[in-house]
């Protein structure tokens, strides 16, 4: 895949990710989030196809549905209910459809990553519903500055003068030298943002996001390299010519955005 189709693609997912954080009512916005959710909890699956594992996808879409309703709803479906529920649904499933050796062998994987997908992926993700609803689009633009910078300084730098190896298991392209400057860039950007779009925001508080947020970010990248791995596979799926599928894309957010959630909650008034 060469540059140009690899900058169309990441092109018009901007555009799209732009239009509908800035102006898509509430609930477009919710289920902007939950084809995002969906499409990457289908590729996680897939992942775990691939070594026989043997997941519940129906299972496990239904419960990472439920899951973001307690994000719409929090008063009527308080998230901690909502999980609740969802591990009696998930344990009476396993009960009935463990039936046979043969699911017996398999059980244990296929229980595990059947329920890990929804928490994983569901629960992270629909923070950016709290997120707009509680402070609005320029609180996700100064999230996704920081990750989305952090990164480009972090692959630059890497490429140049990266020598040590970070995780070679999980990303053997990762090097300290790169997460270094993933953490500086990721400062900056923040620092840059707070000066254009955000003054009333602490000079300290906004490094301090920046800093930790990416810091977060750097462990959920290599976390999800680990499926990828282990299913022997370079990207989740092939949906977005020239990065991946979607799981790909949203890796490094499925930590960074609910820690950047109570941060704030900690820095701001």
């Amino acid at each position: 895949m060469g540059l140009k189709e690899r900058t169309s693609t990441a092109a018009v997912l901007l555009l799209i990710i732009l239009a509908v954080v800035q102006w898509a009512p509430r609930l477009i916005f919710f289920l902007f989030l939950q084809i995002i959710i969906v499409a990457a909890v289908m590729e996680f699956f897939g992942l775990a196809r691939r070594r026989q594992a043997g997941p519940q996808t129906g299972l496990g879409l239904l419960l990472a549905i439920f899951i973001s309703l307690s994000f719409l709803w929090p008063k009527q479906l308080p998230l901690a209910l909502a999980l609740v529920i969802s591990f009696l649904i998930f344990s009476l499933y396993f009960v009935i459809y463990t039936n046979s050796i043969e699911k017996v062998v398999i059980f244990p994987a296929a229980a595990a990553l059947t329920f890990l997908a929804p928490l994983y992926i569901s629960l992270p993700l629909n923070f950016f519903y709290w997120l707009r609803v509680e402070h609005g689009p320029k609180i996700i633009y100064f999230l996704l500055a920081v990750i989305f910078l952090g990164d480009t300084g972090a692959y630059l730098i890497g490429q140049k003068f990266g020598q040590h190896r970070l995780v070679p298991m999980a990303s053997p392209k990762k090097t300290v030298e790169g997460a270094i400057a993933g953490l500086l860039w990721a400062t900056a950007a923040a620092l840059l943002f707070r000066w254009l779009f955000w003054p009333s925001l602490a000079l300290l508080a906004a490094a301090a996001l920046g800093l930790i947020t990416h810091a977060v970010a750097q462990i959920a990248d290599p976390f999800e390299s680990l499926f990828k791995r282990a299913a022997g596979v370079k990207d989740s799926s092939p949906l977005l010519p020239g990065h991946g599928g979607f799981l790909d894309r949203v890796d490094s957010l499925l930590l960074a955005t609910p820690v950047y959630y109570f941060l704030l909650k900690l820095f701001l008034p």
